[in-house]
């Protein structure tokens, strides 16, 4: 599967996959010396250490944002639990070890975290676009969050 765009200083590489961004802008408000929408490239990885920058992506809800450190840094963590976070009249949030295919078994992405379309709206299904949003989708539930243990693979 494609990792994306990527930008790349001497400690780590930045990949950014558009298709996958929802514009929720934790980069942005993050680290706003690396990720600013306002200049060429819009992210600048050398202007931040490693760490920072993997911490920050590590808060992008959509997985649009991946990183691979260069310096020997740790690789973003393997969640031992599922977590799923309802968002309000928004996406289905999912952090885990997550694969998604299609009905054929194509891969459609492979990674920690993923955002989800819930109003069927979106035009990159699964994936949420923010559809919701030109829809004025409401949904019937609030914000719920869900926490499943994975189980250990002893084979």
């Amino acid at each position: 599967m494609e990792k994306g765009r990527k930008y790349t200083s001497e400690s780590i590489a930045v990949y950014y996959q558009p298709r996958l961004c929802i514009h929720a802008a934790e980069c942005v408000r993050g680290l706003p010396q690396v990720f600013d929408t306002a200049k060429k490239p819009w992210i600048q990885p050398e202007n931040a250490g490693a760490q920072a920058i993997a911490e920050v992506i590590e808060r992008c809800p959509s997985g649009a944002l991946q990183f691979e450190r260069l310096d020997g840094g740790l690789a973003e963590p393997r969640p031992e639990s599922l977590k799923a976070q309802l968002m309000p009249n928004g996406p289905l949030y999912l952090r885990g070890s997550l694969v998604i295919k299609d009905t054929l078994g194509n891969l459609l992405y492979e990674g920690t975290r993923v955002a989800l379309c819930r109003c069927g709206a979106s035009k990159n299904k699964p994936f949420c676009d923010n559809s919701h949003r030109e829809i004025d989708f409401q949904a019937e539930y609030g914000v719920l969050e869900l926490e499943i243990p994975l189980e250990e693979n002893h084979g």
